[in-house]
């Protein structure tokens, strides 16, 4: 079939790029010709841009690191422009995207009415495509709670898809809640289609990788601790992390994924950080904010590893416990259990 993927392709996030790839790729191997619809909004461009130089808001990033964060924007474009996109249409003219035999939505949290810049865009709900099979693949409300619920205008428009998945018990709840149906509960596609990551590792080094921004101090003085105590370089990849030693800010998506291939352990607070440590095998532990705690939650209840979601109770001794223990058998048994059920409503969905 012709597949279109509707999904936030464009954001300057190795998660978001990433699973763009995965899922497009993926597709492409079971016999779809598929393409990535290139929506736009010149708002949103302008905002995903400031973000991406201003990404810690109200604190500004200071002179000195913009060169970084522009060299890492112009990494996303270049990568951007490898993806197999659709004709450029307005994010508010779906029409214009042309018509295909089925479009999946998702993954990523495009369904959040909290997202800063494409909370409530109707294009994300079906809104004016020209399909007759929608199908959402590992979609996520983000941070938007199940006790806050979905209007009536957004469960209509979701009776519009013949196959719902969702990536985290949350979005399960809220479509139940709203629509009466039970959606499949799949993997995000860069633990779905695995083999799409794989890269070279970074220089074989003993270093830790942090991922993510504004990080609360309990948790930096616990990493800077463990650090001194291992002796163990810590990396900060695409964004100016203060506590640690060496600052990749400029990295590209395909930089990021050899970062933390070669590296010893993760720390982050961001979903995909989580997810391709769990891909490389690597140790991770996560301290979520408030945007991404339900996110980070949600994956670590699914594959069975809450421990990992640490905070300020969390003592020393458990931190280097954790940071030493790779990926637990029961949590690899877990992510393999559902990857099969994530292929069948994929072969049912687009049957």
């Amino acid at each position: 079939m012709k597949v279109g993927i509707l999904t936030f392709h464009r954001c300057i996030n190795y998660g978001s790029y990433w699973q763009t790839r995965c899922l497009a790729e993926g597709l492409s191997t079971r016999g779809h010709e598929v393409e990535i619809l290139n929506h736009h909004c010149r708002k949103v461009a302008h905002a995903e841009l400031t973000c991406a130089l201003q990404p810690k808001l109200p604190t500004r990033t200071p002179p000195h690191e913009l060169p970084s964060y522009k060299s890492k924007i112009r990494r996303f474009a270049s990568a951007f422009r490898r993806l197999p996109l659709s004709r450029t249409f307005s994010l508010y003219h779906p029409q214009a995207a042309g018509r295909y035999d089925a479009i999946v939505v998702g993954s990523d949290e495009v369904w959040n009415f909290r997202h800063p810049w494409y909370n409530g865009k109707p294009l994300f709900f079906g809104e004016g495509l020209q399909t007759d099979r929608l199908v959402s693949y590992a979609a996520s409300f983000g941070n938007h709670p199940a006790e806050d619920g979905l209007g009536n205008d957004w469960s209509r428009r979701l009776d519009r898809f013949s196959a719902i998945s969702v990536r985290d018990e949350n979005s399960r709840e809220l479509i139940e809640r709203a629509t009466g149906r039970d959606p499949e509960v799949t993997l995000d596609p860069c633990l779905q289609f695995a083999e799409v990551t794989r890269c070279e590792p970074a220089q074989n080094e003993d270093y830790a990788l942090v991922y993510g921004h504004s990080f609360p101090d309990w948790f930096a003085a616990l990493m800077r601790n463990w650090a001194d105590q291992r002796h163990t370089t810590l990396v900060s990849v695409g964004y100016s992390t203060p506590w640690a030693d060496v600052q990749l800010i400029d990295a590209g998506p395909l930089e990021f994924a050899r970062l933390i291939a070669g590296s010893k352990a993760v720390a982050t607070n961001f979903f995909h950080g989580t997810v391709f440590a769990l891909l490389n095998g690597r140790p991770w532990v996560a301290a979520p904010s408030d945007y991404r705690s339900i996110k980070l939650s949600g994956l670590a209840s699914l594959i069975g590893a809450n421990e990992r979601i640490v905070s300020e109770y969390t003592g020393a001794a458990e931190l280097r416990e954790l940071l030493a223990t790779p990926r637990e058998q029961h949590v690899s048994h877990r992510i393999k259990s559902i990857r099969c059920s994530s292929d069948a409503f994929l072969d049912a969905a687009l049957a």
